[in-house]
Protein backbone atom coordinates (compact mmCIF):
# COMPACT_ATOMS: atom_id res chain seq x y z
CA UNK A 1 0.00 0.00 0.00
CA UNK A 2 1.00 3.99 -0.58
CA UNK A 3 0.23 6.55 1.10
CA UNK A 4 0.57 9.98 -0.99
CA UNK A 5 1.98 12.82 1.39
CA UNK A 6 -1.42 14.38 1.76
CA UNK A 7 -3.11 11.19 3.47
CA UNK A 8 0.60 10.24 5.34
CA UNK A 9 0.35 14.34 6.97
CA UNK A 10 -2.99 13.47 7.96
CA UNK A 11 -2.44 10.54 9.57
CA UNK A 12 0.63 11.19 10.71
CA UNK A 13 0.20 11.06 14.76
CA UNK A 14 -1.86 7.63 14.08
CA UNK A 15 0.90 6.16 12.28
CA UNK A 16 4.35 4.79 13.21
CA UNK A 17 7.04 6.21 10.79
CA UNK A 18 10.31 3.65 9.96
CA UNK A 19 12.76 5.93 7.91
CA UNK A 20 15.20 3.76 6.07
CA UNK A 21 17.52 5.40 5.31
CA UNK A 22 20.94 5.18 6.27
CA UNK A 23 21.81 7.98 9.02
CA UNK A 24 23.42 11.01 7.50
CA UNK A 25 20.40 10.89 5.31
CA UNK A 26 18.30 10.67 8.02
CA UNK A 27 19.89 13.56 9.78
CA UNK A 28 19.77 15.57 7.00
CA UNK A 29 15.70 15.72 7.35
CA UNK A 30 13.16 13.37 8.34
CA UNK A 31 8.99 13.16 9.24
CA UNK A 32 8.18 14.01 12.44
CA UNK A 33 8.47 11.63 14.68
CA UNK A 34 10.21 9.11 12.12
CA UNK A 35 12.64 6.09 13.86
CA UNK A 36 15.65 5.58 11.68
CA UNK A 37 16.07 1.90 10.97
CA UNK A 38 18.08 1.82 8.11
CA UNK A 39 17.25 -1.20 5.38
CA UNK A 40 20.37 -3.25 6.09
CA UNK A 41 19.25 -3.22 9.69
CA UNK A 42 15.40 -4.51 9.25
CA UNK A 43 15.70 -7.86 10.16
CA UNK A 44 17.54 -7.12 13.17
CA UNK A 45 14.31 -4.80 14.14
CA UNK A 46 11.83 -7.06 12.82
CA UNK A 47 10.30 -8.03 16.51
CA UNK A 48 10.12 -4.61 17.27
CA UNK A 49 8.32 -3.41 13.98
CA UNK A 50 6.19 -6.24 14.25
CA UNK A 51 5.24 -5.43 17.69
CA UNK A 52 4.65 -1.61 16.79
CA UNK A 53 2.50 -2.35 13.66
CA UNK A 54 0.25 -4.48 15.94
CA UNK A 55 -0.31 -2.01 17.76
CA UNK A 56 -0.49 1.29 14.84
CA UNK A 57 -0.36 1.15 11.15
CA UNK A 58 3.45 1.39 9.97
CA UNK A 59 4.63 4.14 7.35
CA UNK A 60 7.92 2.87 5.93
CA UNK A 61 9.88 5.91 3.91
CA UNK A 62 12.96 6.94 2.19
CA UNK A 63 14.38 9.60 0.10
CA UNK A 64 12.19 8.51 -3.01
CA UNK A 65 9.96 5.48 -2.11
CA UNK A 66 12.04 2.49 -3.39
CA UNK A 67 14.09 1.39 -0.38
CA UNK A 68 10.80 2.00 1.39
CA UNK A 69 9.26 -0.33 -0.74
CA UNK A 70 12.06 -2.95 -0.67
CA UNK A 71 11.66 -2.48 3.46
CA UNK A 72 7.62 -3.32 2.52
CA UNK A 73 7.97 -6.44 0.61
CA UNK A 74 11.05 -7.89 3.64
CA UNK A 75 8.62 -6.91 6.34
CA UNK A 76 5.27 -8.67 3.95
CA UNK A 77 7.19 -11.96 3.75
CA UNK A 78 7.48 -11.89 7.33
CA UNK A 79 3.24 -11.32 7.91
CA UNK A 80 4.02 -7.54 8.71
CA UNK A 81 1.97 -5.06 7.15
CA UNK A 82 3.04 -1.24 6.40
CA UNK A 83 2.55 1.22 3.84
CA UNK A 84 4.88 3.27 2.06
CA UNK A 85 5.46 6.95 1.32
CA UNK A 86 4.58 7.97 -2.54
CA UNK A 87 8.29 10.02 -3.37
CA UNK A 88 9.80 9.71 -0.12
CA UNK A 89 10.81 12.16 2.02
CA UNK A 90 11.48 14.36 -1.43
CA UNK A 91 7.88 14.49 -2.20
CA UNK A 92 7.10 15.35 1.45
CA UNK A 93 9.43 18.18 1.19
CA UNK A 94 8.31 19.62 -2.16
CA UNK A 95 5.05 19.11 -0.83
CA UNK A 96 5.52 21.85 1.89
CA UNK A 97 5.85 19.81 4.57
CA UNK A 98 7.97 20.22 7.52
CA UNK A 99 11.21 18.06 7.76
CA UNK A 100 12.66 17.22 11.70
CA UNK A 101 16.22 18.00 11.67
CA UNK A 102 18.54 17.47 14.57
CA UNK A 103 20.41 20.50 16.24
CA UNK A 104 23.24 21.09 14.52
CA UNK A 105 25.46 20.34 17.93
CA UNK A 106 23.97 16.42 17.49
CA UNK A 107 24.77 15.35 14.31
CA UNK A 108 28.10 15.78 12.19
CA UNK A 109 26.91 17.16 8.67
CA UNK A 110 26.58 14.96 6.06
CA UNK A 111 25.77 13.99 2.47
CA UNK A 112 22.93 12.43 1.17
CA UNK A 113 23.32 8.95 -0.70
CA UNK A 114 22.00 10.52 -4.09
CA UNK A 115 25.11 13.15 -3.66
CA UNK A 116 27.31 10.43 -2.45
CA UNK A 117 26.64 8.56 -5.38
CA UNK A 118 26.58 11.26 -8.31
CA UNK A 119 30.15 12.19 -6.15
CA UNK A 120 31.46 8.96 -6.69
CA UNK A 121 30.21 7.95 -10.41
CA UNK A 122 31.31 11.67 -11.39
CA UNK A 123 34.60 11.20 -9.85
CA UNK A 124 35.40 7.97 -11.53
CA UNK A 125 34.02 9.03 -14.79
CA UNK A 126 36.60 12.02 -14.72
CA UNK A 127 39.69 9.09 -13.36
CA UNK A 128 38.78 7.20 -15.87
CA UNK A 129 38.59 9.99 -18.85
CA UNK A 130 41.97 11.44 -17.57
CA UNK A 131 43.64 8.29 -17.23
CA UNK A 132 42.67 7.23 -20.40
CA UNK A 133 44.18 10.69 -21.74
CA UNK A 134 47.61 10.67 -20.04
CA UNK A 135 48.06 6.94 -19.59
CA UNK A 136 46.43 4.14 -21.82
CA UNK A 137 43.30 4.68 -23.25
CA UNK A 138 42.10 1.53 -21.70
CA UNK A 139 41.22 3.57 -18.97
CA UNK A 140 38.26 4.68 -19.99
CA UNK A 141 36.58 1.93 -19.76
CA UNK A 142 36.32 2.77 -16.24
CA UNK A 143 34.57 5.95 -17.53
CA UNK A 144 32.26 3.73 -20.08
CA UNK A 145 31.37 1.22 -16.61
CA UNK A 146 29.77 4.08 -14.81
CA UNK A 147 28.03 5.12 -17.49
CA UNK A 148 26.51 1.67 -17.85
CA UNK A 149 26.01 1.06 -14.07
CA UNK A 150 23.76 4.53 -14.07
CA UNK A 151 21.65 3.14 -16.91
CA UNK A 152 21.39 0.53 -15.38
CA UNK A 153 20.47 1.83 -11.78
CA UNK A 154 17.69 4.17 -14.07
CA UNK A 155 16.25 1.25 -15.37
CA UNK A 156 15.60 -1.15 -12.41
CA UNK A 157 15.41 1.93 -9.73
CA UNK A 158 18.08 0.04 -7.98
CA UNK A 159 21.92 1.44 -6.99
CA UNK A 160 24.87 -0.64 -6.46
CA UNK A 161 27.23 1.65 -5.74
CA UNK A 162 24.43 3.30 -3.25
CA UNK A 163 24.42 -0.14 -1.38
CA UNK A 164 28.46 -0.46 -1.38
CA UNK A 165 28.43 3.43 -0.27
CA UNK A 166 26.11 2.40 2.20
CA UNK A 167 28.84 0.20 3.74
CA UNK A 168 31.46 2.92 4.62
CA UNK A 169 31.58 3.78 8.08
CA UNK A 170 30.17 7.24 7.92
CA UNK A 171 26.86 5.58 7.11
CA UNK A 172 26.37 3.41 8.67
CA UNK A 173 24.69 3.29 12.36
CA UNK A 174 26.81 2.66 15.55
CA UNK A 175 25.66 0.02 18.49
CA UNK A 176 23.74 2.79 20.44
CA UNK A 177 22.35 4.61 16.95
CA UNK A 178 19.80 1.06 16.40
CA UNK A 179 19.31 1.10 20.51
CA UNK A 180 16.98 4.26 20.66
CA UNK A 181 14.79 3.52 17.60
CA UNK A 182 14.06 0.20 18.63
CA UNK A 183 13.02 1.17 22.46
CA UNK A 184 11.01 3.60 20.77
CA UNK A 185 8.89 1.27 19.12
CA UNK A 186 8.74 -0.95 22.36
CA UNK A 187 6.97 2.23 23.59
CA UNK A 188 4.42 2.89 20.71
Amino acid sequence: MTLDTARARARLSELTVVDVRTPGEYAAGHLPGALNIPLDHLGRALPGIRDAAGRRDLLVVCASGARSARACALLAEQGVPAATLDGGTTAWAAAGHDLERPAACEIRAGWSMERQVRCAAGTLVLLGLVLGLLVHPAFQLLSAGVAGGLVFSALTDTCGMAAVLAKLPHNRPRGADLDAPLAALRER
